[in-house]
């Protein structure tokens, strides 16, 4: 047992009793996949989300835009959404209402045999491969697994239907008829994309450039399961958009000497484990595709870090062949353990143009990108022959001219790829867009398609962006940072205490609450000068940007101390005699648990400067005496 699976109760008590998240609604009994988030696990998710927005838009120089939750059919329709969006589900035979997501309940199912006593390595080799392959497997595949290893019902071991597909989208309504159909959004991807066009224009028509976009997004889970699951969820997306024929990227050699757990899907296959190696080495081999993946796989990985989730408990599993989209290059998972096993946290993805093709073609919108070249070069370009030309027009009759123009427009890639179908199958059909914005199926014989090839001096490069998308779920993430964090303080020996003292180990710059602020006693709280010196501070502190609380309670100073570490406030000032009569307190570190005297005008500069990691707090203890 993992010392995460150790702690988890514990944890689970802790983020319950000081409310950093409870179930939505609870009060009528609440809906699974939805929660509310308490005042410190919003002040928690919202400094993540600070950092994570630091450590991108900032950092890498991005634009961020936002755009609407709801978005209408024939965006989604476009995007694949409402054709592909789907988990298949399984029932209980003998109770339809009893459902489960398939491939989750597939990996319960391997996880607990992986955990039987005296199974041979050919089995573990077995079981692990099945499990990587769960969720990329097709409808018939994952029931002929279900059917080998006699998969049932959970509780009730009733047999199970045959897997149905459920798409998780929120249709909704829009309008007081109802008429027009609208989802609320899987991803915020999607709003980038069709924004794309306006954004380049705002980087003066430059390529690379990354857009982010953070916001909730809705997904109806089969099976939705704690924090981990959920039906509404914040994520946060780059879609950093690249010449297709140039992935290189000016910084990777800033991150090329980073080690990291990787996963390649040739190991996932073979049953064997992950192995440790440097991005630059990954990327040098091929395993992982491109310069521009690398660095954001790299740049994921330190921002894990950054916020306080363990590097030895972080590792990038890569989709396997039959798991990845067909157009996709390549993509990795960032995944981090946790007391559930390895939780995917993120997807880092190189999509190809696969997004902007779609939305070109279904809201026929110019969104290739023109390229200036240094030099004019010489190319050849295959187009139709004048004869060619005729026979189209005198086969499409009214709609021949148009047809004629279209094919002649055709991009050379698919005008080749045009001409191979018809010479495979004497014929090929495509969809034309006409002149008028309507489309019609054109079927295109060997006399239609006929080429020659001339050499053309172009100075401009016409093509579809590449994309490659970082995308973050921040609640998993949260979770993952709740667990990383946590431990329990050691008890004193001879103590007889038995309430766990919990600590939540969170770095300064996402701890929901920088400092609380402690009188020594209720004598001191009643004190004027208390009074002048708390409000002094506070002033200061909120005026440079940072969050304290004040805990004035009837409890002793330690369990005030220790009922403030469970929260993760990293430092604790108290005011105690000797304040009121030099005005210095005493400034604790939860961690160490360390005091230094100092003056109190002093806190807030010293508070600022740990806060920003301009000081340490060994850097304190140098210069303040110990207290």
């Amino acid at each position: 047992m993992t010392q995460f699976e150790k702690n988890r109760k514990d944890l689970e008590d802790v983020c319950r009793r000081r409310f950093f998240f409870r179930q939505g609604s609870e009060i009528y009994g609440g809906v699974a996949g939805f929660f509310s988030m308490g005042p410190p696990g919003c002040a928690l998710k919202t400094n993540i989300l600070q950092r994570w927005r630091n450590h991108f838009v900032i950092e890498e120089q991005m634009m961020e835009i936002e755009d609407t939750h709801i978005m209408p059919y024939p965006v989604l329709k476009a995007s694949g959404h409402v054709d592909r969006f789907s988990d298949f589900l399984v029932r209980d035979e003998k109770d339809e209402k009893r459902f489960f997501r398939a491939d989750k309940l597939l990996e319960d199912v391997m996880d607990e045999k992986l955990k039987e006593k005296d199974i041979t390595s050919e089995q573990k080799k077995e079981y692990n491969v099945v499990r990587s392959q769960a969720d990329a497997y097709s409808k018939e595949e994952i029931w002929e697994v279900f059917k080998k290893y006699n998969i049932r019902a959970p509780e009730s071991g009733n047999a199970l239907t045959e897997p149905e597909p459920f798409n998780l989208m929120f249709p909704v309504p829009i309008g007081p008829s109802g008429m027009i159909q609208g989802y609320l959004r899987p991803e915020t991807a999607q709003g980038i994309f069709l924004n794309y066009k306006f954004c380049l224009e705002q980087n003066a028509n430059r390529l690379p450039f990354g857009v982010a976009q953070i916001g909730k997004v809705y997904r109806n889970e089969i099976a939705p399961r704690g924090f981990t699951r959920l039906r509404e969820i914040t994520q946060a997306e780059v879609e950093y958009f690249v010449k297709p024929h140039a992935k290189e990227h000016p910084k990777f050699k800033n991150v090329a000497a980073e080690q990291l757990m990787l996963f390649p899907s040739s190991r996932q296959l073979a049953g064997e484990s992950p192995i440790k190696i440097s991005i630059g080495e990954a990327v040098s081999q091929k395993m992982v595709d491109n310069e521009t993946l690398g660095y954001l796989i790299a740049r994921t990985y330190l921002f894990f870090v950054s916020i306080g989730i363990k590097a030895d408990h972080i590792r990038f599993r890569q989709h396997l062949p039959t798991e990845m989209a067909h157009y996709a290059n390549d993509c990795w998972d960032p995944e981090v353990e946790t007391s559930i096993g390895w939780l995917e946290c993120a997807g880092i993805a190189d999509r190809a143009c696969f997004d902007l093709n779609a939305h070109a073609t279904a809201a026929k919108c110019d969104l290739l990108y023109r390229e200036a070249l240094d030099e004019p070069i010489i190319v050849d370009v295959m187009m139709p022959t004048k004869a060619a030309g005729i026979a189209v027009m005198k086969a499409f009759k009214k709609q021949g001219r148009a047809v004629k123009e279209w094919l002649e427009q055709l991009p050379t890639d698919q005008l080749t790829c045009l001409v191979e179908d018809v010479k495979k199958d004497g014929k090929a059909t495509r969809t034309v867009n006409l002149p008028d914005g309507s489309q019609e199926e054109c079927t295109f014989l060997p006399e239609h398609v006929v080429c020659e090839t001339k050499q053309e001096k172009q100075a401009t490069r016409t093509y579809m962006p590449g994309v490659v998308e970082p995308s973050f779920g921040i609640d998993r993430i949260l979770f993952a940072l709740l667990e990383h964090a946590y431990y329990a303080r050691p008890k004193e020996a001879g103590s007889e205490e038995k309430q766990i003292r919990s600590v939540l180990r969170f770095p300064v710059s996402v701890a929901p609450y920088k400092m609380i602020i402690l009188p020594q006693d209720q004598r001191i709280s009643r004190d004027p000068k208390y009074q002048e010196i708390l409000r002094t501070m506070r002033n200061r502190i909120s005026g440079l940007g940072h969050t304290c609380t004040v805990d004035d309670s009837n409890a002793t100073l330690g369990k005030r101390y220790s009922r403030n570490d469970e929260l993760g406030i990293p430092f604790g000032c108290t005011i105690d005699f000797t304040s009121l009569e030099d005005s210095s307190v005493t400034l604790r570190e939860r961690d160490t648990m360390k005091q230094v005297r100092l003056a109190s005008t002093d806190v807030p500069s010293v508070l600022h400067e740990l806060c920003w990691g301009r000081k340490t707090w060994e850097d304190i203890l140098n210069t303040y005496p110990s207290q």
